[in-house]
């Protein structure tokens, strides 16, 4: 590969929420998976994904565990899920400091989705295997990545940050990621 480009594989799961029934086997089968030893319980509050109910809609929403913040975000993100637009935060993926889902129910450590990762590899996540309804959907691609920066490329970036925070702002932030470790 010597072009410079680098390939990586992008997996997701996409949801139909028309089709979902709200029977939650993708709970089940997740929390079990992840049970530890593996298959040995099923526990719905361990699993990396939720469905989650909008009774007044009549909507059934599988969501994945995301990313965990540093803070609660206080609900300013609106979902628009079918045409329907949400404002709670319900439907976040976030393992946010301010609810309880996807956290781990002994430890309170936040829970992400990893995709059933395992050795060997499942062909596809155990939240899929199980929906019987066909709401959950698996995709593995194959995306190019992008070429690595040249020191062309980070010189012209430098130059647009300076241009529009100011030099001393963009030192006093390199020289404080230094500090903490956060410039790798």
């Amino acid at each position: 590969m010597g072009n410079g480009l680098k390939k990586k594989i992008v997996k997701d799961i996409h949801v139909n929420i028309d089709k979902c029934t709200g029977c939650r086997a993708c709970e089940l089968a997740c929390s079990a998976f992840h049970a530890r030893p593996k298959y040995s319980s099923t526990n719905p509050a361990k699993a990396r994904i939720r469905v989650m109910i909008d009774e007044c809609k009549d909507a059934y929403v599988p969501i994945r565990a995301g990313h965990c913040p540093q803070g609660e975000c206080a609900g300013r993100y609106t979902y628009t899920i079918g045409g329907k637009t949400y404002t709670e935060c319900g439907f976040c993926r976030a393992a946010c400091p301010s609810r309880g889902y996807f956290k781990e129910p002994d430890t309170c450590l936040p829970l992400k989705c990893d995709m059933c990762e395992a050795d060997p590899p499942l062909e596809q996540p155990m939240c899929v295997q199980v929906c019987r309804a066909d709401a959950l959907t698996y995709t593995a691609r194959e995306v190019v990545a992008g070429k690595a920066a040249t020191p062309e490329d980070l010189d012209a970036g430098l130059e647009r940050l300076a241009e529009k925070h100011g030099l001393q702002k963009l030192m006093e932030i390199v020289d404080r990621m230094s500090k903490t470790g956060k410039a790798r």
